[in-house]
């Protein structure tokens, strides 16, 4: 399997890199057509988004619909596979296809679809209004200085810990570190986050480098700026923690799941993860920490760290026969009453701002306030036209250094020339 995914992987970079040459080889004025054409049209749309597991995208579909009986929406449902909803997209881009009107976008494929043209850009009859959204939101959906996708769902990253043997969560890694001494007296394991080889790791990789003042690549999307001393520092923080086995043995094969699992049964001082674990932990009938745990922001070096940012955008399609339509659903998609009801009913975190402080959510979900650090002091991964190929290295190299494979030092530096290559 993990063959077969360096394969694609490497054949999606330079299917990546042959589309950005052809784009800018060209005189731009495609490009400049297709955002102008249908810009007033109005009709029937299609919104195309992964699988609807929590049950909140139909509901809202049809509430629209209800109001809207001549440009109703029709919703495609691709897969749960975030590399499938991927491929479908960019088949159906390059199709030109008119019936892919407004798409869901995983945070990290913005600056990809953006730079070859295939994103509406949300400016002048297009714009929104993004004065009450958090601004590290507003940024995943923005490419060169221009938005491109409007941010409905976030994510942040979350420190679980066991609040009855550490009453007090520790603030810093140094201080959770430090704690590891508690879970050995105790029999169980330390910390654990995402470290197999997959985009877990180039999730928990990237908010280890971010935190301790590294970054993987320059705001040109392109430069490869991994290779520093505060990146060293970041990753090196992995690396010990893993030679010491304050990071388990097993953790390096973990993914959410396992450490979830690995959290529930109490064999589990601090997990870094999602805030889905949030309801799992608390209602599994098979949790031993329903009442035993508590959540905090990620420790940093003197304070918070830097949570990678998750979530998704939602982004009009340049081919889109019926734009006016588009930008209007858009609008409604994000907009507080639809943020509400996906927070409360599919558990997605709200992208505007005054929801974290809103007294009737956080007594339905408590760690909103927690979340809303996590997400303000979160860096989006690498803003990259080229990320797959970016991501592929960041996780070859820091999974090599973890385990010890290479040092830090050989780990960043190729590192830094497998990014250099994908932009050249």
């Amino acid at each position: 399997m993990i063959s077969r995914r360096k394969g694609r992987m490497a054949i999606l970079a330079v299917l990546g890199v042959v589309a950005l040459v052809a784009a800018g080889c060209s005189s731009g004025s495609s490009s400049s057509n297709n955002a102008t054409k249908g810009a007033s049209a109005r009709g029937p749309i299609t919104y195309v988004a992964g699988k609807d597991n929590n049950n909140v995208v139909r509901p809202t579909i049809d509430k629209w619909n209800a109001a809207h009986p001549t440009e109703k929406v029709t919703f495609k449902e691709q897969s749960d596979q975030a590399d499938q909803q991927h491929d479908d997209l960019v088949q159906h881009f390059q199709a030109k296809d008119v019936n892919y009107d407004v798409v869901s976008v995983d945070v990290i494929w913005t600056a990809e679809f953006a730079a070859k043209g295939w994103l509406q850009p949300l400016k002048d009859t297009f714009a929104i209004d993004t004065s009450k959204l958090l601004p590290a939101t507003v940024k995943t959906g923005t490419y060169n200085g221009t938005l491109y996708a409007a941010p409905y769902a976030s994510d942040g990253g979350l420190l679980y810990y066991r609040k009855d043997l550490v009453p007090t969560p520790p603030k810093t890694w140094d201080e959770m570190m430090s704690d590891c001494s508690i879970a050995k007296k105790n029999g169980i394991d330390c910390y654990a986050g995402q470290f197999a080889k997959y985009e877990g790791l180039t999730v928990n990789a990237a908010e280890a480098i971010n935190t301790a003042g590294g970054k993987i690549v320059g705001d040109d999307g392109k430069t490869p700026t991994v290779n520093s001393p505060e990146a060293a520092k970041g990753l090196g923080m992995l690396v010990d923690a893993y030679k010491s086995g304050n990071i388990p043995k097993q953790a390096i094969t973990y993914q959410e799941e396992q450490g979830r699992q690995s959290f529930e049964a109490g064999k589990l001082l601090f997990l870094r993860n999602w805030p889905y674990v949030f309801s799992l932990a608390t209602t599994d009938g098979s949790s031993k920490v329903k009442s035993k745990f508590g959540i905090a922001p990620l420790p940093g070096i003197s304070g918070p760290g830097a949570s990678s940012l998750g979530g998704h955008d939602a982004a009009i399609s340049v081919y889109s026969a019926h734009k006016a339509t588009a930008a209007d659903f858009l609008k409604f998609w994000i907009s507080e009453e639809t943020g509400r009801y996906f927070a409360t009913q599919g558990s997605l975190a709200p992208v505007i701002a005054s929801l974290y402080d809103d007294p009737a959510l956080i007594k339905k979900l408590p760690y909103l306030p927690t979340l809303k650090t996590s997400i303000l002091n979160a860096v989006p991964r690498p803003v990259t036209p080229f990320y797959p190929a970016v991501t592929k290295a960041v996780e070859d190299n820091s999974y090599a250094a973890i385990k010890g494979d290479k040092g830090v030092t050989q780990a960043l530096n190729d590192m830094q020339n497998a990014i250099k290559a994908a932009g050249s």
